[in-house]
């Protein structure tokens, strides 16, 4: 029997792709609906017992069209938040974790039809456009980490 104190835990996976683009420049992918306003970084539910990684992966080529690989084996930084469906007692408690990404081929024409819109921002513009802050934080993690010493090229 269900309690409105009923916590649902899920997760989701997805990535910063990202590329050098001109002596400094970097730029990253973003998904949007402009219509409603939505710039964000590409993410999604996980299918049956599939790792984060190969979530993570398999998301980002789907909702983008690149094929992708990840660059390092840990998350460059996960998003905790939660939320209440309407009609349902209790909460979500979700995570999404996001993965430094570098494209392997592919064609951002070819992404699904979950977004109206896929394409390459300069990375700084990226962080101006994107709709959720914490999303944005993640992109200047990415900024950060690709920026110091030894960073993945």
């Amino acid at each position: 029997m269900s309690t409105d104190s009923e916590v649902r835990e899920i997760w989701s996976a997805g990535g910063v792709v990202y590329r050098r683009a001109g002596d400094s420049g970097l730029e990253v992918v973003l998904v949007a609906r402009p219509g409603e306003r939505l710039w964000a970084l590409p993410k999604g539910k996980p299918e049956q017992g599939e790792s984060v990684e190969e979530t993570a992966l398999r998301e980002v080529s789907e909702e983008t069209g690149l094929q992708v690989a990840l660059d390092g084996s840990e998350p460059i930084g996960s998003i905790r938040y939660t939320y209440e469906v309407p009609g349902r007692p209790g909460r979500v408690y979700k995570v999404v974790h996001h993965y430094l990404m570098r494209p392997t081929g592919g064609d951002l024409d070819r992404h699904d039809a979950e977004y109206d819109l896929v394409e390459w921002y300069d990375a700084h513009e990226a962080c101006k456009r994107m709709t959720y802050p914490n999303e944005r934080a993640i992109v200047e993690r990415a900024i950060e980490a690709l920026a110091g010493e030894g960073a993945p090229r």
